[in-house]
């Protein structure tokens, strides 16, 4: 029933978005600037992300709302014209603020031993990590031009379902899962998306491994 309520809340989103755009397109709504208001549908999608996931997906949905609102703040004069250019380096002062709150939200109440949470970080670069922990309750990835590989093919979740968060902007991060895992996404993907190379995808009903963040112009490869 949650999958069924799920994939009936994305083809709504969908639906909604394109009979928005079609009033434009058609002239049908004259009075309003197209572009003036664009960067709102992706503050919508955010919030809609936001909301989907229940809050489990936080970095990806939350930086986006953040850098579109502050467009639509602009392209509405509430900003001056060059904020955006002053201020763009404190997304990354977000991102460092979003990684910190993730793990916090993940170590409440537990004690995680080595290897249970994890971070990568590669800026015009490259990371390989591999988790062996049999405490594994997830991490966070940052590719910015770069292409981390994770391995948790040794890896085993303390609880179901472990949550990698992977912000990709302009780069390619591959996870590589032990066959039998069911991955289930909930990423927001702009311009970017994931590829799962697996060859035979788990289908259990829980998943073990859930995927949250945010792809703008990269992608995430699932492989075994």
């Amino acid at each position: 029933m949650a999958r069924t309520s799920r994939r009936w809340g994305s083809a709504g989103f969908f639906v909604l978005l394109g009979a928005v755009l079609l009033l434009f397109t058609t002239d049908a709504v004259e009075s309003i600037d197209l572009w003036t208001w664009f960067p709102g549908l992706f503050v919508l999608l955010g919030a809609w992300s936001l909301v989907a996931s229940r809050g489990r997906n936080l970095t990806g949905p939350v930086l986006v709302i953040a850098v579109a609102g502050a467009f639509l703040l602009r392209n509405l004069d509430y900003l001056p014209e060059d904020t955006i250019a002053t201020y763009w380096p404190a997304v990354f002062v977000l991102l460092g603020v979003l990684i910190l709150l993730n793990r916090g939200r993940r170590h409440r109440g537990h004690t995680a031993s080595a290897n249970g949470e994890f971070t990568s970080v590669s800026i015009f670069g490259g990371d390989s990590q591999r988790i062996g922990s049999d405490d594994f309750r997830g991490g966070d990835v940052v590719a910015i031009f770069g292409g981390p590989t994770i391995d948790l093919r040794d890896a085993t979740p303390a609880e179901k379902p472990a949550v990698l968060e992977i912000v990709s902007v302009f780069g390619g991060a591959e996870i590589r899962v032990p066959e039998d895992w069911t991955v289930k996404t909930e990423s927001v993907n702009v311009f970017g998306g994931l590829e799962d190379s697996r060859r035979t995808p788990g289908t259990a009903d829980e998943p073990d491994l859930v995927l949250t963040g945010v792809s703008v112009f990269g992608g995430v490869e699932l492989t075994d």
